[in-house]
């Protein structure tokens, strides 16, 4: 049984969160929840939240203990990003781009 979660339009860059996407692949989620709950970074803030909705989907979706579950697939794709102007000197401006992602985290017992 596979159970997923998913966000999407979070304003994280991609390549910082599949760093710390990286840590928790393939564990048990007693120990990528750690992992994640005690990392300073902001990334592990936001993955723990779509993992803690992942194992209640599968918890209240199909009754599959938390015991059991495991990280089955964890990744991170690259939404659409929001481009701003900031003015500089001369009448010249810089470009700033403002990453997003769509995060999908998948549990599985096993079976």
């Amino acid at each position: 049984m596979q159970t997923q979660a998913i966000l999407k339009f979070v304003r994280l860059s991609p390549k910082k969160a599949r760093a710390i996407a990286d840590l928790v692949r393939g564990k048990p989620v007693g120990e990528a929840r750690n992992i994640l709950k005690y990392s300073t970074r902001k990334p592990a803030r936001i993955l723990f939240k779509v993992l803690e909705s992942a194992i209640a989907n599968a918890e209240n979706n199909h009754g599959a203990d938390v015991d059991e579950l495991r990280v089955k697939e964890i990744y991170i794709d690259q939404g659409p990003v929001l481009k701003r102007i900031m003015p500089r000197a001369k009448g010249r401006a810089d470009r700033i781009v403002k990453p997003t992602s769509h995060i999908t985290i998948k549990v599985s017992d096993g079976h």
